[in-house]
């Protein structure tokens, strides 16, 4: 690699030390994006920054122009790493033996990158701010600028309540559910921005007009029927690549970044500890992967943001295995966590093949594949995709359609109190929406359903 003037870089000592580079870079950068982008106009706000104007100050310039045609207003820490970079190219022989002082910071008017999508234009944190009805201070403590919320032990502080959910043979699954304050900003980002965002075709969870029904319909009537897990889902997406979606979508980089602080999280240290730790040694090894996964900024699982970010930062990970299926004459889709394949008798050969396949897939795109949930079905077998049958057309498993026309019967005979084991506060809607699930996959079991719902003494029991 050589420098603009033909001298070989490796040669040459870079001009002042790393902090003094950052730190002019920064400067430089700004005073280039506060004003008109030519060469003339760029030195000239380089020389009313900084006291001298550095010699190097022209090249730099032109280095700038021919890297970026326009002004990049909003990528101002790209700009400045850019620089920096050509300060670091610039040999120590022609600079100053001192470092130029900062005599002023030029402030530069942020704006929007390209928006692919009709998101709202908010350009600065201020806007950011504006937008989502709150002052500077409060957005600052709602992103959890300091950190507070790994360390902090009065849950009063924290942004997030948790709890957990017993998974056998698995860490538990932690959830983490964000206060009213934040739970209302994740809302508007949801709906504001993110709904505007399309996930992959592939993509059926938390996607408007797809569901486990549509997920499971893509798989019906094949020979093979392929599932593979991947391994804490949300936990698993880090932060950087949330910003990297809110940045895709058009924003500055301070904002992206806020928005992405907004929507991702850090379980508290002393929660995380005070879970019981598993047996066995695969358990332990699973349960120290999600410690830190979670000990770093991530999804968090019970945030309203969550599930769509989770699907777009996974839509490389379902272009990617969608290619893989077409390669095998062979259908895919996911639905979060649950990605399944299907097709003819020789996908069953290829079984192995595909899995490893998708295991380097799914690391390359940053997940990993949890392969003792993985099974491989036939037509032979019942074959099942997120609970649903699909042999031959969606079908309700036999097991749960008993199970729930034996508790409708003993409703009836012995009053519905009975049944209601878990305390569910609407009983009567739980069973309700129950029996409608099972009408949506079979009218006719759901038909049979309603008629001994509509025989339980349902008044007589309240």
């Amino acid at each position: 690699m050589t420098l603009s003037n033909g001298d070989p870089l490796h040669r040459i000592p870079p001009v002042y030390d790393a902090r003094i580079r950052a730190y002019l870079s920064r400067c430089i950068a700004d005073a280039f994006l506060a004003g008109v982008w030519n060469e003339r106009a760029l030195v000239d706000r380089a020389g009313r920054a900084l006291d001298p104007r550095p010699a190097w100050v022209r090249s730099v310039a032109r280095e700038v122009l021919a890297a970026y045609r326009e002004p990049p207003l909003d990528r101002p820490r790209e700009l400045a790493r850019f620089v920096e970079r050509a300060l670091h190219a610039w040999p120590v022989d022609s600079a100053e033996a001192e470092p130029p002082r900062v005599r002023r910071w030029l402030v530069p008017e942020p704006a929007m990158g390209r928006r692919r999508w009709p998101v709202p234009e908010v350009a600065s944190l201020g806007s950011l701010a504006t937008w989502l009805g709150v002052d500077d201070g409060a957005l600052a403590w709602l992103a959890d600028a300091r950190g507070l919320e790994r360390v902090v032990g009065d849950e009063r502080l924290r942004h997030y309540r948790y709890a957990t959910l017993a998974r056998p043979g698995r860490p538990a699954r932690v959830i983490e559910r964000p206060k009213l304050a934040l739970k209302q900003i994740q809302r508007r980002i949801l709906h504001e921005i993110l709904d505007w965002i399309p996930a992959h075709e592939a993509s059926h969870g938390f996607t408007r007009g797809r569901s486990v029904r549509t997920h499971a319909r893509l798989h019906t009537g094949q020979f093979v029927v392929v599932r593979l897990d991947l391994e804490d889902f949300f936990a698993s997406i880090a932060a950087g690549r949330i910003y990297g979606i809110f940045r895709t979508a058009g924003y500055p980089e301070s904002v992206a970044w806020t928005l992405g602080a907004l929507s991702t999280n850090v379980v508290p240290s002393g929660f995380w500890h005070s879970l019981p730790r598993p047996v066995g040694a695969a358990e332990i090894d699973a349960h120290h992967r999600l410690g830190r996964r979670l000990a770093t900024p991530h999804l968090p699982q019970g945030a309203p943001t969550s599930p769509a970010l989770a699907n777009l930062a996974a839509f490389r990970l379902d272009r990617r295995l969608a290619g893989l299926a077409a390669s095998l004459d062979s259908s895919y889709s996911r639905y979060a966590d649950d990605l399944t394949f299907s097709g003819p008798a020789r996908l069953i050969g290829a079984a192995s093949t595909l899995r490893r396949a998708v295991a380097e897939i799914a690391r390359d795109e940053g997940f990993a594949v949890n392969h003792r949930k993985s099974t491989l079905t036939t037509r032979a077998g019942r074959q099942r995709v997120c609970g649903v049958v699909v042999n031959q057309r969606l079908n309700v498993a036999r097991h749960e359609y008993d199970v729930l026309k034996a508790i409708l019967h003993n409703a009836r005979v012995h009053g519905p109190a009975s049944q209601n084991r878990d305390r569910v506060p609407d009983f009567r809607a739980h069973l309700l929406g129950r029996i409608s699930w099972v009408a949506s996959l079979n009218p006719d079991r759901g038909e049979k359903l309603l008629r001994q719902f509509a025989g339980v003494a349902w008044e007589a029991d309240g």
